[in-house]
């Protein structure tokens, strides 16, 4: 491809007349450098690319894009294209050399603190039942054509997701559905995608620190920076920063929730509990009237139902479609329901943080639980707030809470531990500890009483437990399918 091509649509600085020159691939990584190719300088927060320009040079680039100064020897052949951002200019760049692949597709972009994971499955659900070839890029997996890709970042650095669009397109699609991070749209991964659909679940402090965003407010902007590369924007209206999210927006809005106005609107909600499970029951009306069941519990769950019924309707599929898929909704790791036993629910979720443990228990309370019990750990090498928190969290919401280990990673489990109670020392809530998660979970499961509801926090999707540097394959699904096939003779 020559090089006009790929820079079309940058503003540039270049010495050189490289319009009609050929290149031979985009790199950014110095291990992959190929003569002819086109080399982007990224300063990431361990490693700047700009320090090896003179290597890359060396190794036969044609061109280094830049943003800041760098050291090229004497009689070189690299030619310097400087730029205001790089990371914005790979995604343009990544882009024109996959061919525009996101014009290829209709396109689902999902922000929100929480949320976007069920919405992501819900929605490709809905649209593969309606007919159509639907990728996923998420925070599990990346779904191409029918490979499944475990997931390493939530919303990919650009050139790889570019050439998973791309990829989609060669399988067949004709849609995709991604959770956009505010990390994401904060290092442009997502620049130059036109989205079809832009959405908003919710928002609530979180990913706020060093190597995230400086504070609340950066943390909002990034969110609302969806909004001005889409067409259709459907947020929540009842979230109390939706407002600000789309202030500056240049897309057609819709808006989900309970509110009166809202475009679609949940009203008649009921709360649903068979033997070892829970859901909802609700109708809507405004854009469009309908009768729907979740095989999730709570409001937050009809808030994701909603956003999704919005998405699917903007895109064509059938009621009916829609219904059935509300109903079959399953997605690993989040609130999935393990039937392993008549007389008490059992459940995994994601929950890692304060924020969404009490979300979740609160949201439980309202099924009215003989027990709620909640077994938990919290990740080493992370921040020890988290912990004094979750533990407060639990001993106000739970009636039981079984402390063990998550991924201690390069840290004490006990002293993790001991750290949580720390948390519920400021509670009166009743607990345990038991250090060995498969121990933990035995405990909970032989001594389950009648109406009880357990949850197994922290894991989700995550099918491993990280141990200094190690991460050893422990998938809580598994565990509890061979203690209920001791206990109860089914797995």
């Amino acid at each position: 491809m020559i090089c006009s091509e790929l820079l079309q649509g940058l503003t540039y600085r270049c010495d050189k007349d490289i319009s009609g020159l050929e290149i031979s691939a985009v790199v950014n990584n110095t291990g992959k450098v190929t003569e002819g190719c086109l080399f982007i300088c990224i300063a990431g927060s361990k490693f700047d690319a700009h320090e090896k320009a003179a290597e890359v040079a060396a190794a036969g680039a044609s061109v280094i894009v830049t943003e800041k100064e760098i050291a090229l020897p004497e009689g070189t052949q690299a030619v310097e294209v400087r730029v205001e951002n790089t990371r914005y200019a790979m995604a343009l760049i990544s882009a024109a050399w996959f061919g525009h692949p996101a014009k290829k597709l209709k396109t689902v972009g999902i922000t929100g603190t929480k949320g976007k994971t069920t919405t992501t499955f819900l929605i490709r659900d809905m649209l593969t039942r309606a007919g159509k070839k639907c990728g996923l890029i998420g925070t599990i997996e990346y779904i191409i054509g029918e490979e499944h890709i475990h997931a390493s970042n939530t919303t990919p650095e650009s050139y790889d997701l570019q050439e998973m669009l791309a990829k989609m397109v060669e399988k067949g699609c004709d849609s995709v559905v991604m959770e956009v991070s505010s990390q994401a749209l904060m290092l442009h991964r997502t620049a130059g995608i036109d989205f079809d659909i832009g959405i908003f679940t919710n928002l609530e402090a979180d990913h706020i620190g060093e190597h995230e965003h400086k504070d609340f407010a950066d943390y909002l902007h990034c969110k609302s920076l969806l909004f001005r590369q889409c067409r259709l924007g459907i947020v929540n209206a009842d979230d109390a920063h939706c407002g600000d999210v789309i202030k500056d927006h240049s897309c057609e809005l819709l808006r989900y929730g309970f509110s009166e106005g809202a475009d679609l609107r949940a009203l008649n909600l009921a709360y649903i509990r068979k033997p070892g499970a829970l859901g909802v029951f609700f109708d809507t009306e405004g854009m469009l009237a309908m009768h729907a069941e979740i095989a999730n519990p709570g409001r937050f769950s009809v808030y994701n139902a909603l956003c999704a019924i919005a998405v699917a309707n903007a895109l064509g599929c059938e009621t009916d479609v829609i219904a059935q898929a509300l109903k079959s909704a399953k997605v690993k790791g989040r609130i999935e329901m393990l039937p392993v036993s008549e007389k008490y629910t059992l459940m995994i979720d994601y929950a890692h943080n304060a924020m969404a443990l009490k979300s979740l228990l609160a949201t439980l309370r309202d099924y009215r639980p003989a027990r709620l019990v909640c077994l938990f750990g919290c990740g080493g090498n992370r921040a020890r707030d988290r912990r004094f928190e979750m533990g407060e969290v639990s001993g106000k919401l739970a009636d039981l809470t079984i402390i063990t280990s998550d991924n201690p990673r390069d840290e004490d489990p006990q002293a993790i531990i001991d750290d949580i109670k720390t948390g519920i020392a400021k509670t009166d809530g009743e607990y345990i500890e038991i250090i060995d998660r498969r121990e933990a979970i035995r405990y909970a499961m032989e001594h389950a009483d009648d109406g009880d509801i357990i949850v197994l926090a922290g894991k989700g999707h995550e099918d491993y437990q990280e141990i200094k540097g190690v991460k050893y394959p422990m998938d809580e699904r598994d565990i509890v399918r061979d203690i209920a096939a001791e206990l109860y003779g089914n797995a």
